[in-house]
């Protein structure tokens, strides 16, 4: 695994969305699901908005791989989950920052059952 640059954590950080294609058992792409991203210090997150049962999700926490586009940036990624509770509480103030304008769209994301979502995204 590499590191994000400091062009890619900017541009993807700002993008309104991002398109996760998580990577089935076969080795194949799921088709891209749109998701919110967010920025915490040097690393990227997201998390599902439908908890656990959102499939695009259980195929990510599966597969551990997959590949994202942003902000005209497509990197293929690693999924690692965050259980730390500091970084999730910075991650809420993230999505909180981003995207509140969206009120009744960014609660459901700072849930406790959406914060056992997050996923951190490594660049591969």
């Amino acid at each position: 695994m590499t590191a994000w640059t400091a062009e890619e954590l900017q541009r993807i950080a700002s993008a309104e969305e991002l398109d996760i294609a998580p990577q089935r058992s076969d080795g194949s792409l799921r088709r891209p699901t749109t998701v919110w991203v967010v920025r915490a210090g040097d690393d990227l997150f997201v998390r599902s908005w439908r908890g656990s049962n959102g499939v695009w999700f259980r195929t990510a926490r599966s597969s551990r791989a997959g590949r994202i586009s942003a902000a005209g940036i497509t990197k293929d990624v690693v999924f690692a989950e965050e259980t730390d509770l500091g970084v999730n509480d910075r991650i809420d103030a993230a999505y909180r920052s981003k995207y509140g304008r969206y009120h009744g769209y960014v609660e459901p994301m700072v849930t406790t059952s959406a914060r056992a979502t997050t996923l951190k995204l490594l660049p591969r």
